[in-house]
């Protein structure tokens, strides 16, 4: 016994000290390789995340998909490691001559492991196997055998040398503008050891560094996802003196830096999204509780993009207004809020929630909160009581109009500027809700309406789904005075996603929608702007496609230097702030 040889709690002080923010280290799992006494994993591997600021951990392979589920809930980013050739049946091929061996305890789990974690946004890097296996997950194909599977007369490069791993034995280009150039160079040497490769990156990624015979020696997502494959091994030169490759590690373990305080923001402050047009899908079947084929809110991604709430939207088309019709729109409203009634009780993960109070208790016992809107005073008729009605069924808001005028007011497009603005029902109907405690919602009300309404509305009104108007030239979105008007009332103005509204002539990314929050919270303020998607209604753009992806707009609003109070308010702070106003003044408490 030698106890007193290792100081543990002098090592323990040097460490706190020097290292105060040790815990704070991103956590990066390596999937390992099986070998003939099981798990393995080359010192290369770790020792350059290591070098690259993460903390390595090694996933073993295993296909069991509720351990990995549980595991990426943990990690900050993941490393596909090389390794044997992929299984060609997973690809639905057929083995060549040319294959070698495969490693079917490792296939399996890491194309799910891939997709799972792709589908979470978190950071990925794939190694020589790893970067055929991102492709293979995410829709893409591989050469079994780069020897016999290329086209005849093409000039092969050696891709599996004689030389050291840590020595570079062919050069790579590399496309300009791409992350890998950034980070390398235009054009650097590597080393190589595969015979297989990328045939095709599929829908989600992009080439970005070729070989001098065509061959993809790096991929990269094509909608600004954090994910990159390399075919060479960049761990075998950090694992030597030689440093070429460190920037590659330092790069995607800051994206899991950022990813981890991403995820942390979004487990501690209430995220909501203000408008999402699920109802109409719900409507025809779909489900909350599985993964919708071609919808974009489902609790599955709600729960990948880290979302609380919902404020689901009870749409209706603006259509004719007799009596008759009047009175099938107010029946069909009554239709679709009972539909996402139905939805939510059938659905065990979620709740529906009425007021601030009943959606921070469901974030507290870990379900996902649905509030209701009205999308279109079209559906009150010209009956007032239905304001009321309608409150007592749990809305939360009401959207004065949608395209096209109704009798309550004119609208911002395919309008006939009937009323000037609102129309005295249109009044009546706003001391209406100010008096329930409905909150007025102005997205599609044409300017002349938006204004008349600040007037009237003894309580703030919010901008469910609307962008800035100066940044895209769409008469759906609000000009910077419209911004500086709704935050002197008190009110929000939360950005939509829809392509059409975030860049003119379309072609919008996630990058639009950040230039819309940031400029928008330069105009009417920090308190005065929040998200409202309006998926499953047009909804969504690259980097921005369901709700799966909201912590990636976290990732790059925190890159712009916003903080987490900022984003607490962003993220459902400020329009939970306006429904409190709005529900306390009321005289209806659900």
């Amino acid at each position: 016994m030698h106890c007193n040889t290792f100081d543990i709690a002098g090592e323990y002080r040097t460490l706190t000290d020097h290292y105060p923010n040790h815990g704070q280290r991103p956590l990066i799992g390596i999937t390992g390789n099986f070998g003939e006494h099981g798990c393995e994993l080359a010192r290369a591997y770790y020792r350059s995340i290591e070098l690259g600021g993460g903390i390595p951990v090694v996933v073993p392979p295993t296909e069991n998909a509720v351990m990995l589920v549980s595991l990426l809930d943990h990690l900050d980013g993941l490393l596909l490691s090389g390794g044997g050739d992929l299984n060609p049946l997973f690809l639905g091929q057929d083995p060549l001559p040319g294959l070698r061996a495969v490693c079917p305890e490792r296939d399996g789990g890491e194309l799910l492991l891939a997709r799972l974690a792709s589908d979470r946004n978190i950071p990925m890097l794939g190694i020589c196997r790893g970067a055929q296996v991102l492709a293979a997950a995410l829709g893409g194909d591989l050469y079994q055998d780069l020897t016999t599977c290329l086209p005849p007369g093409t000039r092969l490069l050696k891709h599996s040398q004689d030389a050291p791993r840590h020595v570079a034995t062919h050069r790579v280009h590399a496309e300009k503008g791409s992350v890998v150039a950034a980070l390398l160079g235009s054009d650097f040497a590597v080393n190589s050891f595969h015979h297989q490769a990328i045939s095709d990156p599929g829908p989600h990624l992009r080439v970005t560094a070729r070989s001098a015979d065509g061959i993809i020696e790096a991929v990269e997502s094509c909608e600004q996802r954090p994910v990159m494959g390399v075919q060479w091994h960049p761990e075998s030169f950090t694992d030597t003196a030689d440093r070429s490759m460190i920037p590659l590690f330092r790069y995607f373990v800051e994206q899991a830096a950022t990813f981890r305080n991403a995820r942390s923001i979004h487990h501690t402050v209430l995220t909501l999204d203000s408008h999402v047009d699920t109802p109409q899908l719900l409507d025809k079947g779909a489900r909350l509780d599985q993964r919708s084929e071609n919808g974009l809110v489902d609790l599955h991604r709600l729960t990948e993009g880290g979302i609380d709430a919902v404020v689901m939207a009870a749409y209706l088309p603006q259509g004719g207004r007799s009596a008759d019709e009047l009175e099938a729109a107010t029946h069909r409203a009554y239709e679709l809020v009972e539909t996402i009634k139905q939805s939510v009780y059938h659905t065990q993960g979620a709740t529906l929630a009425v007021s601030p109070k009943t959606v921070f208790q469901a974030k507290t016992v870990g379900k996902k909160a649905v509030l209701i809107g009205i999308e279109n005073g079209y559906a009150l008729g010209r009956d007032l009581a239905n304001v009321e009605r309608f409150r007592r069924e749990g809305i939360v808001y009401i959207t004065l109009c949608h395209n096209g005028d109704n009798d309550l007011c004119d609208s911002a497009r395919d309008s006939r500027r009937e009323h000037g603005g609102l129309s005295d029902f249109g009044r009546e109907v706003i001391a209406e809700m100010n008096r329930t405690g409905l909150i007025v919602d102005l997205s599609h009300a044409s300017e002349e309406t938006f204004y008349a309404t600040l007037a009237a509305s003894t309580t703030p009104p919010v901008c469910s789904h609307s962008s800035a108007r100066a940044l895209c030239n769409n008469p759906r979105n609000l000009t910077d005075d419209q911004l500086r008007a709704l935050a002197a009332a008190g009110g929000v103005a939360q950005v939509t996603f829809y392509d059409a509204f975030l860049r003119d002539g379309g072609g919008a990314t996630i990058d639009d929608a950040v230039r819309h929050i940031l400029h928008m919270i330069d105009v009417a303020g920090i308190d005065h702007v929040g998200i409202g998607s309006d998926f499953d209604g047009d909804g969504g753009v690259p980097g921005l496609a369901s709700e799966a992806d909201m912590t990636l707009l976290t990732c790059k609003l925190l890159a712009e230097g916003l903080n987490a109070k900022n984003l607490r308010k962003i993220w459902g702070g400020n329009f939970i702030r306006v429904m409190s106003q709005v529900q306390y003044k009321g005289c209806v408490q659900l």
